[in-house]
């Protein structure tokens, strides 16, 4: 069983104009409720993904052939460190950034982090429609993000809002977050 031992005090869930974090499995619509989420709220979006690749002029796969996870992870702690700096924004993160303790207890001592969750076989459906995820190339998706819930979730419970999407449109898990947060 995995431990966790982050002891930093939680913030509130209730949004008090830090940045807010999106946090979960892939497939899960951290970009895309994450922009929808903006928009509503009237606050910039940024896609951490998006910005370490801007930062080194490369795909994240090109960052993981070249340097390995180390670097990369290494690359991504910087530039969330650099996002989360107290303006009101929403920020999308890659799957596994949270995981990284470095990375999660910044997240959760300067900002407000949500966890989007799906059960692995919404997630799966979702994934099918793209094949440019390559934890999944050649493989079954749904047995892959089941052995990734399995690892990640105890992680992704950390953060103080959990909000679980369903086969419904996006929209609604904004409504959802937008009422967690007290918005």
């Amino acid at each position: 069983m995995l431990q966790i031992q982050d002891s930093l005090p939680q913030p509130s869930p209730r949004w008090t104009g830090r940045p807010i974090v999106l946090v979960g499995l892939m497939g899960v619509g951290k970009s895309t409720v994450g922009r929808r989420l903006a928009q509503r709220m009237k606050l910039d979006f940024v896609d951490a993904d998006n910005e370490i690749e801007h930062a080194a002029g490369m795909t994240i796969a090109e960052i993981f052939e070249r340097f390995g996870e180390d670097h990369f992870r290494d690359g991504e702690r910087r530039v969330i460190a650099r996002l989360i700096d107290g303006t009101p924004k929403i920020i999308a993160t890659g799957g596994g950034a949270f995981m990284q303790r470095e990375t999660r207890n910044l997240i959760l001592g300067q900002a407000l982090a949500i966890w989007l969750d799906a059960s692995p076989a919404v997630l799966a459906d979702r994934v099918r429609r793209r094949d440019t995820r390559p934890l999944l190339r050649g493989k079954d998706p749904e047995r892959v993000l089941t052995d990734l819930a399995r690892v990640r979730n105890p992680v992704y419970a950390l953060a103080p809002i959990h909000i679980v999407s369903q086969h419904a449109p996006h929209d609604a898990t904004v409504t959802a977050i937008l009422k967690a947060i007290g918005q």
